[in-house]
């Protein structure tokens, strides 16, 4: 695939023994040096089909007196930083030239980032505001970037990081080379990833029974208020060893955990109020398997590996069908299997429904004895609209607000 001999061995000692067919496709055509945009499933192997080829271009540019970066890596989330700061010193190890890798992101002081990037950076993964603060304190110059990365394109792409994308996009070369990758790519940042891609060569995996993830989804029809105890009653009566457990608000996240910890679960919250060192012990501790249950927003729904994580559970549903698709893929990875379970209560059973569809798949529903709901839909609860547009982001005023409202409701009720 053009990689050196150096930087195979290198990646074959770090555990990619085969590519994957995303790996197939993307590495030679970065290595060509034109944009590309790439979609392919969750747990696919995204992450080293540019990770590889970045390392590929380093090592063939030539040698600088000062270290300035040859890629810029974006991305949502901190811990998605770190993951692939993490995976680029790791396949670096054994190269013939030293690499030095910044990873910054925001949440932390901004100081230790701003001396580490004394005498420069070979590549930078960064989270947006953070790397907009480094370059208006002059701590870093993109002038020499010759490859921008972004990962998880569409959620960089949407409104929550429109301005700051902007920004960057302003501070860097016009002559560059634009890779776009992410696992879903809703129609509305497709028209946003065009105005930064150059005539783009596209790769799309389609998904077969093949290389499908092999993930059992299961929904669960159950009142809001029992949702708690039915998480208990499902870990008692399981040997999941560790779960992942989505919620709507940072609120939803602290109590949850908190109802676990004291009916003997070992459990704790990730969200953005969390400071750093707890997102990262969390995670940590998640995947060592010292936690059994991490209570999370969507702030873990994209790109972070855990391996061999054996059950995600929606406690609350995704504002959309590309967030279920990340969410769920936070299981059955690389080639493992996997188990994803969605509380369904009545009113959030016509959403449900859209994300089904839009997936094009079929959940069956499902009713734990001793768990049956009781409750039907109120009056408030969202309809599906005649062009089934009802409930997707994007398509409705202020739904993100009205999930949020509707959680909060919920969990009044269960107190």
């Amino acid at each position: 695939m053009g990689l050196s001999p150096h930087l195979a061995q290198s990646a074959l000692e770090q555990g990619y023994t085969q590519a994957t067919a995303i790996q197939t496709a993307a590495i030679p055509l970065v290595l060509q040096g034109g944009d590309v945009l790439a979609t392919a499933q969750t747990g696919s192997g995204k992450t080293a089909s540019f990770c590889l080829p970045l390392l590929q271009q380093w090592l063939d540019s030539p040698r600088a007196v000062l270290r300035q970066p040859h890629a810029l890596i974006l991305l949502p989330t901190r811990e998605l930083a770190v993951q692939v700061g993490c995976i680029l010193r790791e396949l670096a190890e054994g190269l013939p030239r030293k690499l030095k890798v910044a990873v910054v992101y925001g949440g932390v002081s901004i100081n230790p980032q701003m001396m580490a990037l004394r005498g420069g950076a070979d590549i930078v993964a960064a989270t947006p505001g953070r790397l907009l603060d480094l370059l208006e304190r002059n701590a870093l110059r993109l002038s020499s970037v010759k490859t921008l990365v972004l990962d998880e394109a569409d959620r960089l792409l949407d409104q929550g990081f429109a301005d700051e994308l902007s920004s960057v996009l302003e501070r860097l070369p016009a002559a560059r080379q634009n890779l776009l990758f992410s696992a879903t790519f809703p129609a509305e940042v497709s028209a946003l990833a065009e105005k930064v891609l150059n005539q783009p060569q596209r790769i799309a995996i389609a998904q077969t029974a093949a290389t499908a993830p092999d993930i059992r989804q299961r929904a669960i029809e159950v009142d809001a208020g029992r949702r708690t105890l039915l998480l208990r009653h499902l870990l008692q009566t399981n040997d999941w060893d560790r779960a992942l457990v989505f919620v709507a608000s940072r609120q939803a996240a602290d109590r949850v955990a908190d109802k676990l910890q004291r009916n003997g679960v070992s459990a704790a919250a990730l969200h953005g109020d969390c400071s750093q060192s707890q997102r990262g012990q969390a995670l940590a501790d998640l995947k060592s398997g010292r936690l059994r249950v991490l209570v999370a927003t969507d702030v873990a729904a994209r790109g972070i590996d855990i391996a061999r994580l054996p059950l995600v559970v929606n406690y609350d549903l995704p504002r959309s069908p590309a967030d279920y698709t990340h969410r769920i893929g936070r299981t059955g990875r690389a080639g493992a299997s996997g188990e994803a379970i969605s509380f369904v209560s009545a009113d959030c059973a016509a959403h449900f429904k859209l994300i089904e569809k839009r997936q094009q798949t079929r959940v069956p529903r499902e009713r734990i004895p001793g768990f049956e709901p009781t409750e039907t839909a109120t009056p408030s609860a969202l309809p599906a609209d005649p062009d089934g547009n009802g409930g997707i982001k994007g398509k409705r005023k202020s739904k993100k607000d009205k999930l949020r409202e509707a959680a909060a409701l919920q969990l009044a009720r269960e107190d």
